[in-house]
This record gives structure tokens, sequence and C-alpha cells, in this order.
């Protein structure tokens, strides 16, 4: 059963690029003690994530922060480098942390991972947005179609937070 609204997150160790390569981050290093908006997308620069879920929440980073937010995360089954590359071509550097679910092992944990090998995309992310209290997911929004960034968009949640 995918992960719902009192859950806690189950503990995983992400990936993040950092200048001097990739470092391990854990779930309580993100989400204890801290009030956390998490996206989800299916794959960095995919054209939905690139040009239309991510700049939404790079825009609106502030206003999400103001509302007593700490960190805001974007987590994709992309290895390290490719999140550090997204991260850069995106503008969203020191905005928004990028976690690298390298094998899926988030996605699979929480039941929010699909199965695009028919695409040759392997296993990946379904989109989502939450917000995580101390390790608590809070707030749910989980897309219907990978394609779409409507329910899970920065827009969505701030009339959540």
């Amino acid at each position: 059963m995918p992960i719902q609204v009192g859950d806690s997150l189950p503990n995983v160790t992400f990936r993040v690029s950092t200048s001097d390569g990739p470092v391990p981050k854990t779930t309580d290093e993100i989400f204890k003690g801290k009030r956390v908006v998490l996206f989800a997308v299916p794959g960095a620069f995919t054209p939905t994530c690139h040009k239309n879920h991510l700049p939404g929440y790079v825009a609106r980073a502030a206003e999400i922060i103001a509302k007593g937010i700490d960190t805001i995360a974007v987590v994709s089954v992309n290895d390290p480098f490719v999140m550090g590359a997204w991260e850069a071509a995106s503008g969203a550097d020191g905005k928004i942390l990028f976690l690298s679910d390298g094998n899926g092992e988030f996605a699979q944990a929480l039941d929010l991972s699909f199965d695009g090998s028919a695409v040759g995309l392997g296993v990946r992310s379904k989109r989502y947005s939450m917000v995580v209290d101390n390790g608590v997911v809070k707030v749910l929004n989980v897309e219907d179609v990978p394609s779409k960034a409507d329910v899970s968009s920065a827009q969505a949640i701030l009339t959540q937070i």
C-alpha cells in the first residue's frame, strides 16, 4: 500500500551532488526536526519535469519558505551526477535540494514507483508532492498521470502548507 498521510518516511540514503562529488544524506538528516516540501519527478530533464514541474518550485521557493518550510527538495530515480547537472541547468541552486534516488529504493519503499521499462526508463518514481513534518507525511498529492504536474505543483502545495 502506498505511503499515506500520517505515515513516517522510510529510512533510506540519498546521494546529493556537491563540488567534491556525491555525498550520502539519510532520511533523518533531511527530515528530522524540519518541515520539508518534497516533490518527486519521474526523471530529470524530462519534458514535464524540466519545463513545468521544477520551474514552479524554483519561482515560488521564497513563498514556500515564508510559510515555515525549512527545505524544499526534489527527488528522482536518477544518478547524483544527472541531478547535479539538472540543478545547475535549472537555476535552482541554493533554492532546492536535489536528491538522487539512484536505485529507486525510496520510491519503492513509498510504493510510489512505476515500471517504465516499456519505454526504456526502468523503474521510476511517480510524480507527487508532500509536506513532511519531522519525518511524518502531513500532506500527500500523487498525480494520476506521469505527464501531469497539477495536484503536485508548487501552486497547489502553497494552498496546503
